[in-house]
């Protein structure tokens, strides 16, 4: 059965986004852009809703940038109810039905793998179904606490995190990938292992 990778990049106080600072918080370096470039996820089919689709796809539209040229050659499923076909954005194949449902027929019927990108609401509606496989972040060294947007976690469910991998990217990005587990039950105190 092919893994649900949920990939999000994160300030360290929650926010996959903040007002007025640049792209990735103006502090992508060398390291981390190389294992952006050699991210073994590359063939996965990536997952999103219709907002980051209208964004991305129009990043996508109008850049020379080498890595949105990469993503418009991936396989790209949205989900959505507002969109209609055909999309503009190559190689993007529309889902109108419930996400929950289309992603665990995904998982049970294909091979590859799939992968999110942004799309806070389906990643929470993927982790809450018990669907995500591997949960990375990426924290970037600044609190963006006045002009944060788009906090990640609001309105998660409790999730015990088994860790996986770890890495420090350019001395300063911290890269942590995690095996989630749905907690159904009050959590308890959790010993060292």
């Amino acid at each position: 059965m092919p893994e649900l990778l949920v990939d999000f990049i994160t300030s360290l106080d929650g926010y996959a986004a903040a007002e007025g600072w640049p792209g990735y918080w103006g502090l992508e370096g060398p390291e981390y852009l190389a294992w952006l470039g050699e991210a073994p996820e590359r063939d996965y089919t990536v997952l999103m809703g219709a907002a980051t689709y209208r964004l991305m796809s129009g990043f996508a539209a109008g850049s020379d940038d080498e890595s949105f040229a990469e993503l418009n050659g991936m396989s790209k499923i949205v989900f959505s109810s507002t969109l209609q076909e055909p999309l503009a954005w190559a190689n993007t194949r529309l889902v109108d039905g419930d996400a929950v449902d289309a992603v665990r027929s995904m998982k049970a019927e294909d091979s590859r793998g799939l992968r999110t990108i942004g799309s806070l609401t389906l990643c929470r509606s993927l982790l809450e179904a018990g669907l995500v496989d591997r949960f990375r972040v990426v924290v970037f060294p600044v609190i963006t606490g006045s002009t944060g947007r788009e906090r990640i976690y609001d309105g998660y469910p409790d999730v015990a995190l088994e860790m996986v991998t770890s890495r420090t990217f350019d001395g300063r990005l911290q890269l942590l990938e995690y095996v989630p587990t749905v907690l159904t039950v009050e959590p308890r105190a959790r010993g060292g292992h």
